[in-house]
């Protein structure tokens, strides 16, 4: 499986090249390789704007997405870092609120690469440096910063004194990565993901999260008090209470009565909130309460629970809503089952096309929605191992294509879901000409 895309650009398309070539060495995990990489480019991490730093398991790019949106509310020019990018290379550096311009993306890789010959770097370590790169040098007012995977160890954590941090919800993801036995790690698998993103805390940056099972929460406590940071948690430090039409913060500043965001899903009110922690709790960057209120209305973030519009894809399938979501874990299965759970339209069911990768776990998507599934097709991922049709369950069927698989639905007018992959979710907003900007 390859985590990058072609680029139409010759350019950025030679660059992309070198870094197919790319992979994490067997048996390296840590930080020495970007330290290096980063000190031979002149510590760009060193020179950023105010960071917003922000990891978890779900929800962590939908948070990063409310921060952007909330601070150019404010009138703040942004640069924002996020992962994985969905058609483009190029959307997971944003400069100044703009994807990164295929020239300067060209020129940056080349430097990096150039520059890391003999580290032997992964794709991880290339990308971050490039957007250090990036960031340091174009003027901004704030960077907002997604971790990529885990935290401790993420190539990302190398920043000194974030403006903030945040956790958002947490689950088991990863496993390959972040279970894997170590001397003095906690044995829990929970607590164990709970140690890994805590591990972004900084000594005097405010860490921000969502409320966790008391183990977990326990974890995350020791990790920030052995960091030196300040801890918020919610429930503890701030709340936010969820209605149909509105969220109800406060903290020790007091009351913010917020709208409920555009995006779809309970889960996505919490992220707004999160967000909303993470401004309250900082003294860096001026963010006003109106400012968040209009980032929560104009916040988007695709292919989480993205209801497509008109195109090559949905014509196929014509009077039917056909949603998209990149979910693959467990959590992402329970907040799908809860959205068309809600929906409340027809009988409740739906017609599920599914695309996992190989080394996903198919009942964390499967077991929550199977009570409302219609019909099950089994979809590839272009480029990447994924699971066959029997993996789903015995009545599942296989088509070539989600084209395919759109175009034998029955007339009936049930809604569908596109699920079970980034990658797949990627395909699909190509394949729709419905490409992030």
């Amino acid at each position: 499986m390859k985590d990058f895309a072609a680029s139409k650009d010759p350019a950025v398309q030679a660059q992309l090249d070198r870094l197919a070539a790319l992979s994490l060495p067997q048996g390296r995990i840590g930080l020495d390789v970007i330290r290096e990489l980063l000190t031979r480019l002149g510590e760009p991490q060193l020179r950023l704007p105010p960071v917003f730093h922000v990891a978890g398991t779900n929800g962590k790019g939908s948070t990063c997405a409310y921060l952007r949106a909330m601070l150019e509310a404010e009138g703040k020019c942004v640069h924002v870092a996020t992962k994985p990018h969905l058609v483009r290379y190029n959307e997971r550096i944003r400069v100044s609120g703009e994807l990164i311009p295929d020239t300067m993306l060209a020129a940056l890789l080349a430097e990096v690469l150039d520059t890391a010959e003999d580290l032997s770097p992964s794709f991880f370590e290339v990308t971050t440096a490039a957007t250090f790169l990036a960031f340091a040098r174009e003027p901004a007012d704030a960077c907002v910063i997604e971790v990529g995977l885990g935290g401790r160890f993420d190539a990302t954590n190398v920043l000194e004194r974030p403006a903030a941090c945040g956790i958002a919800s947490l689950g088991i993801d990863h496993e390959a990565f972040l279970l894997i036995p170590e001397e003095g790690a906690p044995q829990d698998p929970l607590v164990r993901i709970a140690f890994e993103k805590a591990g972004i805390a900084r000594p005097g940056s405010p860490m921000m999260t969502q409320a966790y099972p008391e183990a977990m929460a326990l974890e995350i406590e020791r990790r920030c008090g052995l960091a030196g940071a300040p801890l918020h948690m919610r429930g503890h430090d701030w709340w936010a209470e969820v209605d149909e039409t509105s969220i109800a913060y406060r903290d020790k500043h007091g009351p913010l009565t917020l709208p409920r965001p555009q995006m779809l899903g309970l889960h996505q009110a919490d992220n707004a909130a999160l967000a909303v922690a993470m401004l309250r709790h900082q003294d860096v960057v001026s963010v006003s309460a109106a400012a968040m209120a209009e980032g929560i209305r104009a916040a988007r973030w695709p292919a989480r629970m993205q209801l497509l519009g008109a195109g090559p894809l949905t014509v196929l399938a014509p009077g039917r809503e056909i949603w998209l979501d990149g979910g693959h874990n467990a959590d992402a299965g329970q907040a799908l089952a809860r959205h068309f759970a809600s929906q409340g339209t027809g009988d409740g069911r739906l017609h599920l096309i599914i695309g996992m990768l190989a080394n996903r776990r198919v009942g964390a998507i499967m077991d929550p929605l199977r009570p409302r599934l219609a019909s099950i097709t089994a979809v590839p991922i272009s480029g990447s191992d994924a699971h066959g049709a029997e993996a789903y369950s015995g009545r599942a069927e296989w088509a070539g294509s989600v084209e395919e698989a759109l175009g034998r639905l029955p007339q009936d007018g049930m809604p569908v879901l596109i699920a079970g992959s980034l990658y797949l979710a990627g395909k699909v907003l190509e394949a729709n000409e419905e490409v992030p900007d």
